[in-house]
């Protein structure tokens, strides 16, 4: 499915994660792309639509989580690459240059990949979310030198904005191995 926009939200308790992803789908025609716990016992939940769902959801998660909430985000012209990366259901036969942007939290990795994704000719291969990462995320991507720079610098700042910017690599030439390494 074809979406306009997605948001997330994210927040300090699992409990009251849970309660607000059932009246974020309560209150607009949206689904669910993620929701679930993730390290340092938060828990976040993605939804897509189009863009006034998106944001009446978002809304409404917000305003029931109060204090819990964590972060969140609207964006409302989304990429299209951003979900089958969520997903890291991407099939990419030869790798190119490779870039990767790192970050603190799962709202700044989502938006860092759709700057990217925006910015350049490239592939999002993959957003990982905090699980298993401390909280962190990264999204790698791949295309031409040039377009991978690009796009790494296009995708850093808005974390950089917001101080949640862990670090970012651009990879020349990468290794063949890579490839299955990756995703």
């Amino acid at each position: 499915m074809i979406y306009s926009a997605i948001g997330m939200v994210e927040f300090l308790s699992m409990a009251k994660g849970i309660e607000c992803c059932d009246a974020m789908l309560k209150v607009a025609p949206v689904e669910v792309i993620e929701a679930h716990p993730v390290c340092s016992g938060k828990y976040f939940v993605i939804i897509a639509g189009d863009v006034d769902a998106v944001q009446t959801s978002v809304k409404e998660g917000e305003r029931i989580g109060e204090h819990f909430v964590v972060d969140s985000f609207i964006i409302p012209n989304v990429d299209h690459q951003i979900f089958p990366a969520l997903k890291c259901a991407v099939d990419i036969p030869r790798l190119q240059a490779l870039g990767v942007i790192e970050t603190f939290s799962a709202a700044s990795c989502i938006i860092a990949a759709d700057a990217a994704a925006k910015a350049a000719d490239i592939r999002l291969l993959e957003i990982r979310l905090c699980m298993g990462l401390g909280g962190k995320a990264y999204t790698v991507f791949t295309g031409e030198v040039g377009a991978v720079e690009a796009s790494v610098r296009a995708g850093t700042e808005e974390p950089i904005k917001l101080g949640t910017l862990v670090t970012s690599v651009v990879i020349p030439g990468p290794h063949s191995d890579m490839n299955k390494l990756l995703i």
